[in-house]
């Protein structure tokens, strides 16, 4: 494994998990709430799969549980649009 890639790898995780949020695809959802069982903050995000809208409940730690745990995987994590500090600090 190339060590630029690990490096890559890991600024791209922590970019996702400091300005993303959880997204799903409904049509592999089965709605079997080990997300939201998994969740230490209780989110329901069964619900919000179901109605095809993202994770942005301001609580979310973008922990990546409800990922790893999704036995479907429908569920990824998800870029905002909304610009960062440390995206601005790039553009000045």
């Amino acid at each position: 494994m190339n060590i630029k890639h690990i490096f890559k790898w890991e600024a791209t995780k922590q970019r996702v998990l400091t300005s993303g949020y959880i997204v799903s695809n409904q049509s592999l959802c089965v709605q079997c709430g080990i997300c939201v069982y998994n969740c230490p903050i209780g989110i329901d995000i069964r619900l919000l799969a179901w109605m095809g809208e993202p994770v942005k409940d301001r609580h979310c730690l973008t922990c990546g549980e409800c990922v790893a745990r999704c036995p479907r995987g429908a569920l990824h994590f998800g870029e905002s649009a909304l610009p960062t500090a440390a995206s601005r600090m790039v553009g000045d």
